[in-house]
């Protein structure tokens, strides 16, 4: 019970009768404001316990690997780069993909068949784009179809010899009616079309293999003729070196239009992947710029993409779309830039030089979510022995294209 009546005293009675009281019942009245006042949500690397103490776009975790045991707030969600500069070719942009995102953790076998593989990811390959391969097919078909705008990419280490039974598989999930056909992809280092005609279009399915004569018998394109790829596992973890993949051109031969750069060593460890993904990524990144004759990759290939020390996979991301599409340290600071020299077809389009940056801070490093669509809200648990990490409010699906490397059996 409070010590005073449910009827208000005004100013004259408690100041004639109670002025001791009264001073004592002000200062309660000042402090309501500021104990009822919502709490405020942490930011970027400010310590956490739950998922709700993370703002927008954030999740509560900790990278023991490097130090940080204590929960504090980890990016959880990515910026797509195109709803900030729109209208370039699909090979201007960078984005994130997941190696082997069929292998998921404590994810059961659904041929029966024990599983052999290492495991490099956490979640769903809904949450990652948001055992059998038609599973995996169907639950891509799923997401293309409830999310119009977006476009994947399936890049498959091929052991399948039926003939045709690679096509037959994606024509079983209903893939097909949004398969980019194979004749109308750019040769040599020829763009891609914008993002937006090939929306419009509806090719928004993307289909690399690594079996080079299925492009004549199936129309499936030879991943090689179409990208140039660094060395996957330890070779292409290794400070200082990025070698070209052998069945893969010279990153710099400039023989083709898409650069995908593996950054995974051969043995995935769920716990050392926050430190992977902190300043060892960011001088690989640079090393492997340098070894394609300064091309920024297009795909960058991780495993355990959730885990970080900080910004992660998704802070290299703007950094290394910053620098492509308008000259900046990160895309948070890009302004609608004159693509003048970024279209396939010379176009200027009103807007800020080139270079010409917008100041940032650290609060608005993060993005903040513009739409529902691909967004997932609730908890994921990170296997092994970090602990459990809530995601609320991130949008992982609005990844433009994820990769999909998986083994069809």
């Amino acid at each position: 019970m409070f010590p005073f009546s449910a009827e208000a005293p005004t100013m004259k009675t408690c100041t004639a009768t109670l002025p001791i009281a009264c001073s004592h019942f002000l200062i309660f009245l000042l402090s309501l404001p500021l104990f009822f006042l919502p709490p405020t949500d942490s930011q970027l690397l400010e310590s956490c316990s739950t998922a709700t103490d993370c703002g927008a776009g954030l999740y509560c975790g900790n990278c023991p690997s490097v130090g940080k045991t204590q929960p504090f707030c980890i990016r959880g969600q990515a910026t797509i780069p195109s709803s900030i500069i729109s209208g370039l070719p699909f090979n201007r942009y960078s984005w994130l993909m997941t190696h082997n995102a069929f292998s998921i953790v404590d994810a059961p076998s659904l041929t029966g068949a024990q599983r052999i593989t290492f495991y490099n990811q956490e979640d769903s390959v809904t949450n990652q784009l948001r055992e059998p391969a038609i599973n995996t097919l169907r639950e891509i078909e799923a997401f293309l179809t409830q999310n119009p705008s977006e476009i994947v990419t399936i890049i498959i280490e091929d052991y399948v010899h039926t003939p045709k039974g690679l096509t037959k598989v994606f024509t079983d999930s209903g893939l097909d009616k949004y398969w980019y056909p194979v004749a109308k992809m750019p040769k040599k280092d020829e763009d891609w079309p914008t993002v937006n005609s090939m929306v419009q279009n509806n090719y928004r399915l993307l289909v690399f293999t690594s079996d080079s004569s299925k492009e004549a018998t199936e129309g499936i394109a030879y991943q090689w003729r179409y990208m140039v790829e660094n060395e996957p596992g330890d070779p292409g973890v290794v400070p200082g070196s990025c070698p070209n993949r052998k069945e893969s051109k010279p990153l710099n031969s400039r023989s083709a239009s898409l650069f995908l750069m593996n950054y995974f060593p051969t043995i995935p460890v769920q716990n050392e992947a926050c430190k992977e993904h902190s300043t060892p990524l960011a001088d690989m990144v640079a090393t492997c710029y340098k070894s394609a004759g300064n091309q920024m990759p297009n795909f960058l290939a991780v495993n355990f993409y959730m885990r970080s020390d900080g910004g992660g996979v998704f802070d290299y991301l703007d950094r290394m779309n910053g620098q492509t599409l308008c000259g900046c340290s990160t895309i948070s600071a890009c302004q609608l830039v004159l693509i003048l020299n970024l279209l396939p077809t010379p176009q200027a389009k009103p807007g800020a030089p080139f270079g010409s940056c917008r100041p940032i801070t650290p609060a608005n490093t993060t993005p903040t979510a513009t739409g529902t669509a691909g967004s997932f809200t609730g908890s994921v648990q990170l296997t092994g022995n970090a602990s459990t990490t809530n995601i609320f409010g991130m949008l992982v699906l609005c990844l433009l294209p994820f990769l999909v490397s998986f083994s069809l059996l």
